[in-house]
């Protein structure tokens, strides 16, 4: 997506205020939509933040800039400071009321269980001749590791 057409022709009316003859003269003879386009097209990262348009506008160099030399004022542009939450700990009560409330989540995994089956199944595939990826085989194994 390009910067819009509309804030291309605002910011030559600006800079052509600005620096007159001097930001003038730098384009003169070229077709100046396809001038425009190419501004248009370099600045596309900042169609979401004219913000940093409008601060590169206050904060202009002495001689008239190119395109190139503007992005790079507007990307030394300030970053918004996003907004905050202000909020507050926790007290014991609250913190004991959601643990209530996750109980079911949080208990302990039933006695016995194998977690690693899927890794002797892998392993026990392979050695029944199955034709296992040497990924999965290597994976089993490193699951398998130091356990009876």
């Amino acid at each position: 997506m390009s910067l819009s057409l509309q804030a291309v022709d605002r910011l030559f009316v600006r800079l052509s205020a600005t620096y007159g003859r001097d930001f003038a003269s730098k384009y003169e003879g070229l077709d100046q939509n396809a001038v425009k386009s190419s501004w248009a097209h370099e600045l596309a990262g900042f169609a979401p933040h004219l913000d940093a348009l409008a601060w590169a506008l206050e904060n202009l160099p002495e001689r008239a800039p190119n395109v190139i030399e503007f992005r790079a004022i507007c990307r030394r542009a300030p970053t918004p400071e996003a907004p905050r939450i202000e909020h507050s700990p926790a007290g014991k009560e609250r913190i004991a009321a959601e643990l209530a409330k996750l109980g079911h989540v949080t208990k302990a995994p039933a006695q016995g269980k194998d977690y690693r089956a899927w890794a002797r199944t892998i392993v026990a595939r392979h050695e029944a001749g199955e034709k296992i990826t040497r990924t999965q085989l290597a994976m089993a194994k490193d699951a398998l590791k130091g356990v009876a």
